[in-house]
């Protein structure tokens, strides 16, 4: 306040600096300050989770059904009604932190006792989770605060990130591909349709990101922040034109007609985002993807073929895909089919493939030519003598339950010390594949960013 005073400021801006500037909008707009840009009544209504879910309902625009809950039997209440699996968090969180995905009642008492405080100020919000959904982030930037009919503003979608994981991955972590690669046309038309009318319902002046689910064929809206997201810069990259700077001058006063960004811009070459981690810092941490953001940096691939963008977003982020050698695939059971597919794929592309018991024993059944080792427990020479001895050149190991068994963790913290690559998703699995797939077969070229656009 001393400084905007002090410097005699006209406006101040509220959609740059991630949650916290939301935050504090409304009571800044208390103290005096002129906020520019999507004004703090809108941004509430969008934060707030009863008047979201009233707006949603007004546009007829699904979202996952959900809950809140002020203390732990309200949380157990809500979570019977809903069923498991539950995603809670506390609201106006920062990064996903403290969010959860929870499979009973003792985990989600664990959770209320432990991570969170929950009041009726600070309720705890609690989602029916859609297991196996694929997320999509959308930004969009429009000036409809600067039109009495929002009918006559202009709403721009600035880019689709469809997720390579599977719902339940923080957007901050998972690998994205711009444009989405799996979603039909009437899915992307829906959800272009859906982030134009909540932003002409919310009023947005500058940027907007819309996160989705699309499960059985339905889109559903995760959430909505008026703001700039973490996603911006990527996109902005992607299709050559600084949404960024570009909303700052709509805040200012410029409609988008103004500024010649009318229409979205869809590439004709793929853009790959992943996300770069900092395991090797912290020995013994897991390394699994949750709803709680553990990234701490991101990198880019670009290329005209799909799977070559997304190896090339892996050497970017440190964990170069292999050409050959060996496999070790251990998966949870619930990923045991999928995991034929991929190990029937590797020995095409002609790796070795090694597996703990359980998931030899279903390779085997299938026809396919895998090495059988001991489980940490069993003897040796086991996966971390393997891992140790730079005898496996990719790890694919998926959660087998709700707490990660020990020896998971083991095989996982132990790949990232021998800085081999390691996979957690089948998602994921499936994108490496392809990317080795595609520099097997025909390499890779280097060129500028600029030749792209």
């Amino acid at each position: 306040m001393h400084i905007y005073h002090r410097e005699k400021c006209w406006g101040a801006i509220a959609q740059f600096g991630g949650q916290t500037p939301l935050n504090l909008a409304l009571g800044l707009q208390a103290n005096g300050v002129n906020i520019i840009g999507t004004s703090p009544q809108s941004i509430e209504r969008a934060e707030d989770r009863e008047m979201f879910a009233d707006m949603l309902h007004k546009l007829e625009i699904p979202q996952p059904p959900n809950g809140l809950a002020t203390n732990e039997e309200e949380a157990l209440e809500a979570a019977s009604h809903l069923s498991y699996p539950v995603l809670v968090r506390p609201s106006f969180v920062l990064g996903g932190r403290a969010m959860q995905i929870v499979y009973s009642d003792a985990e989600l008492r664990e959770y209320m006792r432990s991570a969170v405080e929950a009041s009726p100020e600070r309720p705890v919000l609690v989602d029916k989770f859609l297991e196996d959904a694929v997320e999509v982030d959308v930004d969009c930037i429009a000036d409809v605060g600067h039109y009495d009919n929002p009918a006559e503003a202009t709403v721009v979608v600035g880019g689709m990130l469809e997720h390579v994981e599977f719902a339940g991955v923080h957007s901050g972590d998972a690998a994205m591909v711009l444009p989405p690669h799996t979603l039909s046309d009437e899915l992307l038309d829906t959800m272009r349709r859906y982030s134009d009318a909540m932003a002409r319902e919310l009023k947005v002046t500058g940027l907007m990101n819309v996160q989705y689910a699309i499960k059985d064929g339905i889109v559903y809206v995760l959430e909505v922040n008026p703001r700039a997201s973490r996603t911006v810069p990527f996109t902005s990259k992607a299709i050559g034109r600084p949404l960024a700077k570009l909303a700052a001058k709509v805040m200012a006063g410029n409609t988008l007609k103004e500024l010649g960004f009318t229409g979205e811009i869809v590439p004709d070459y793929w853009a790959v985002k992943e996300s770069v981690f900092p395991f090797n810092r912290f020995h013994g941490q897991d390394i699994l993807l949750s709803p709680e953001m553990k990234s701490t940096g991101e990198v880019m691939g670009l290329d005209s073929d799909l799977g070559t963008a997304y190896a090339k977003s892996q050497m970017a982020a440190g964990g170069s895909l292999p050409l050959e050698g060996r496999v070790f695939i251990s998966v949870s059971d619930s990923h045991k089919s999928a995991a034929v597919e991929l190990a029937r794929r590797f020995t095409e592309l002609g790796f070795e493939l090694i597996s703990t018991s359980g998931t030899a024993s279903v390779l085997k059944e299938a026809g396919l030519n895998v090495e059988s080792i001991y489980k940490l427990a069993e003897g040796r020479p086991n996966t971390l003598d393997l891992l140790k001895n730079n005898e496996i050149q990719l790890v694919i190991n998926t959660p087998d339950g709700q707490v990660p068994r020990a020896d998971e963790i083991k095989i996982r913290t132990t790949a990232v010390y021998t800085n081999t690559p390691i996979i957690t998703t089948i998602g994921s699995a499936k994108a490496a594949l392809d990317g080795i797939a595609a520099l097997k077969e025909k390499g890779y070229s280097v060129k500028p960013l600029q030749e792209f656009l």
